[in-house]
């Protein structure tokens, strides 16, 4: 209490511009506590993450397995027309460069062939799942590591209109809900449509918090690695204090920014949790990452099985088993409700304009999806024979590299609030 009247009184000495920074400072400070809807607090999460899980999942999803994901960026927006590609030069997707295998383990590119062989190699393995589109002939391998999420520069009523047709038509939600930066409104893009949906059940609760806590993780990273310069041909990126401030200040989004990133928390809970019940599909011997560099393989398998470790020692998990656990047809009907809506969230990444973001956004969704699938499906995982493909229970590449790039996007959002902490202390 004493640190917060010296903070207070320090701040009224201030000029106006550098007191709201620091009044935005101790808002920061105060993102602690427990979160709602599970019996978590905020400084576990930080130092769970930052010491023991953002390190590995860095380096897990730097691996060959993991870098590379399947997509198709060419599928046309199903709910209106086509406003057309994001021009800027950044929002391209640099394609997978077609060099075969070389020596050194930090140059390995993997050429058509080598995706050919990890296509034949999937396609043993007995899927039971929808490959959605990898069957396309539009889809194709990106490398994820040539192309890092970041502000391209893409914003605007295109983007604006991506996000709002997500939690306006999706979401459940009353219809009050505060709209940060709408290009479409007459003034400055502000309408007051509360970030926690008051009155709503659990479940749709959860569905609400989870949109939302993507769409701050999403704003970090953004705000992380913000175009600073493009002088003399050679672009810089960086962190964005300013941006970070309009996006998640109190003052800048009517004291609804706490709310936002307790929600992102909530989220890496939620794909945690996944994690956590996963693990068994992964620890089983016939689960191989394969790439066909046998060292390469099982050096990436063992990383993967170090954080499920860690994960698993995490004491302080959501507990899922409160979802859907009413009147069995109500339930049912619930779930079904819920899980329609999120996958068409799903389809409305395909009205991405910019490449770049339109990527991202689609793997972000498909690791939240695999994540949400995972936690509907413990009976099946519980059930997986160990030495034989499940006929319950089965993940495809493309959902696996997904699940984990996702969860590692969180990883590094909640990493990277500490940055903006200590960015925002020396801004003081």
């Amino acid at each position: 209490v004493e640190k917060r009247g010296v903070l207070r009184l320090a701040a009224a000495e201030l000029p106006p511009r550098a007191t709201v920074t620091r009044c935005f400072f101790c808002a920061l400070l105060q993102l602690t506590g427990v979160l709602d809807d599970c019996f978590c607090d905020v400084e576990s999460i930080d130092v769970f993450n930052n010491f023991k899980i953002y390190p590995r999942i860095k380096k897990l999803t730097e691996r060959d397995y993991f870098r590379y994901y399947k997509v198709n960026l060419k599928r046309p927006c199903p709910f209106w027309p086509d406003d057309g590609h994001c021009a800027i030069k950044d929002c391209h997707v640099e394609p997978c460069p077609e060099v075969r295998h070389q020596s050194s383990a930090h140059c390995i590119n993997q050429s058509k062939e080598a995706f050919a062989d990890w296509a034949r190699h999937d396609d043993a393995q007995d899927h039971f799942c929808e490959l959605d589109d990898e069957t396309s002939p539009d889809a194709e391998y990106v490398d994820l590591l040539l192309n890092p999420e970041r502000f391209t520069g893409y914003k605007g009523p295109s983007a604006w209109r991506v996000w709002n047709s997500i939690y306006e038509e999706n979401c459940f939600k009353p219809r009050s809900v505060y709209r940060p930066l709408n290009p479409l409104a007459p003034s400055r893009g502000e309408s007051t449509l509360p970030s926690v949906p008051a009155g709503l059940c659990l479940e749709k609760r959860v569905f609400y918090r989870l949109i939302s806590g993507l769409h701050s993780s999403i704003n970090i990273h953004l705000c992380a690695e913000y175009l600073l310069d493009e002088g003399w041909g050679r672009s810089v990126w960086g962190p964005n204090v300013q941006e970070f401030r309009q996006r998640f200040d109190t003052a800048e989004t009517k004291g609804e920014g706490t709310r936002r990133l307790k929600n992102l928390y909530f989220l890496y809970l939620i794909e945690l949790r996944a994690l956590y019940k996963v693990a068994p599909y992964f620890e089983r011997a016939i689960v191989n990452l394969y790439t066909g560099n046998s060292q390469e393989d099982g050096e990436t398998k063992e990383l993967l099985l170090q954080i499920f470790n860690e994960i698993k020692a995490f004491p302080m998990h959501f507990d899922e088993k409160s979802m859907f656990a009413g009147h069995k047809m109500e339930a049912k009907t619930l779930k079904e409700e819920f899980r329609l809506h999120f996958k068409n969230i799903s389809r409305i990444m395909d009205c991405v304009g910019c490449s770049k973001c339109r990527l991202w956004g689609k793997l972000q969704t498909q690791g939240l999806g695999t994540a949400l699938k995972v936690l509907f499906s413990e009976k099946e995982i519980q059930n997986l024979p160990e030495h034989s493909p499940s006929k319950g229970f089965q993940l495809t590449r493309q959902e696996i590299v997904a699940l984990l790039n996702g969860f590692g996007r969180l990883s590094t959002s909640i990493h990277q609030l500490h940055n903006f902490r200590l960015l925002l202390k020396e801004n003081r």
